[in-house]
């Protein structure tokens, strides 16, 4: 979207990205799906990604009656009406967008890539539903930092017929950007650029850019044994949202809903916890934080590895959804609520910037042979075998 590589003003740190997805390596952690830009280190690799089977094709034709773009300036326009803060300086329309961090301050970075077929159904999910998750996913990245949001890349890449809008009705990427829109209008964060691609399927790769005071970044390497186990909101119910939306596609074939039950809203459209994140930061709360997209187990198992110990979880505390199973709160993924560590002595609120706060287990020496992560059911402690989304796996 007229940007090829930003460029971190005023040290002049360039990132190049041409046509496409975008790896983002950090100097913390694991897995590299996010990370911190320090100043004056490189961090990003970009990886070129090209449709060789769209070379020498026509370009797409809009609803507007243009090509490429035409679409491109009709999201300059809508880019252009969001939030422009002091960090960003130029956004669409340039090789590159400027940004610049206040003086004190490092730069989160997180890429998110959403697949039609994998992350969401063209023939279940609402456009707008797409676009609000599509952004909703990296803002959730930033909340378990405690950054605040600063600017969004967007790279979308679309079948020709998604691109094109009946005479009287909108294109499904019109209604894509009305999603993505309004999450972004939410949070106040600017779409400063991008990319777009004629594409044999549909997919969106997002990159958000955070702000944080150097150094208070919320990290997950930072539990203690002794620690407290906090979870916000509920859990499970954007998986047992997924299933209702299934068992509704087969009872009631047509256009899906875009909001419903708490559960059905959950998975919908997720509310990232940016202002929950940013006041666990600016209160030292949290020793180790992460948001919880894979699932509870296995998001825990993550926060486990980083910081080199052990978690028993009481089944009895855990915040399960009004419409979910127990199983459902421990492996279903995209709760995007998040799972942090405190220490025993810190008081923390029942609720922080009007969401829930509930202690759900507590934090153990890892030993060496045993299970990372036990779940306690009254007497009874077992092994609790993390089972949440992972990718590639045999599962």
């Amino acid at each position: 979207m007229g940007q090829k590589s930003l460029q971190f003003s005023p040290e002049s740190e360039t990132v190049s990205a041409r046509q496409g997805l975008w790896i983002l390596f950090g100097t913390v952690g694991w897995p590299p799906r996010w990370g911190i830009l320090e100043r004056g280190t490189t961090l990003i690799t970009a990886a070129r990604v090209a449709y060789s089977q769209n070379v020498g094709k026509r370009p797409t034709k809009t609803a507007d009656g243009g090509g490429e773009l035409d679409l491109l300036r009709a999201i300059r326009r809508r880019a252009a009406k969001g939030a422009r803060g002091r960090d960003l300086r130029l956004g669409i329309g340039d090789d590159c967008a400027l940004l610049r961090p206040r003086e004190g301050e490092e730069l989160a970075v997180t890429t998110d890539l959403s697949i039609a077929g994998r992350h969401f159904r063209l023939e279940w999910h609402p456009p707008e539903v797409v676009g609000w998750r599509t952004l909703a996913r990296g803002l959730s990245d930033l909340a378990a930092m405690g950054a605040r949001p600063v600017a969004a890349f967007l790279s979308l890449g679309v079948p020709r017929e998604l691109a094109v809008g009946a005479e009287d009705s909108k294109s499904w990427v019109d209604r894509f950007l009305d999603g993505f829109f309004s999450l972004a209008e939410a949070y106040k964060t600017p779409l400063a650029g991008g990319d777009l691609a004629e594409a044999p399927v549909a997919l969106a790769d997002v990159v958000l850019i955070g702000a944080v005071p150097r150094e208070t970044a919320l990290l997950r390497s930072g539990a203690r044994p002794g620690d407290l186990l906090y979870v916000t909101g509920s859990l499970g119910g954007a998986v047992a949202g997924l299933k209702m939306l299934a068992e509704l596609a087969v009872a009631e074939p047509g256009p899906m809903p875009d909001q419903g039950n708490d559960s059905l809203s959950a998975h919908l459209r997720p509310k990232p916890r940016i202002q929950t994140g940013l006041s666990l930061r600016r209160g030292g709360l949290a020793t180790a934080a992460i948001d919880i997209s894979d699932g509870l187990s296995t998001d825990l198992r993550h926060l486990c590895e980083e910081s080199g110990v052990s978690a028993i979880l009481q089944a009895d505390r855990l915040p399960i959804a009004a419409e979910a199973s127990l199983e459902q709160a421990l492996h279903g993924g995209e709760d995007y609520e998040l799972l942090f560590t405190a220490c025993p002595g810190t008081r923390i609120p029942r609720s922080i910037a009007g969401v829930a706060v509930t202690q759900i287990g507590e934090i153990a020496a890892a030993n060496q042979g045993k299970p990372a992560l036990m779940l306690a059911t009254g007497c009874i402690v077992e092994p609790l075998e993390p089972r949440g989304w992972e990718h590639f796996s045999a599962r």
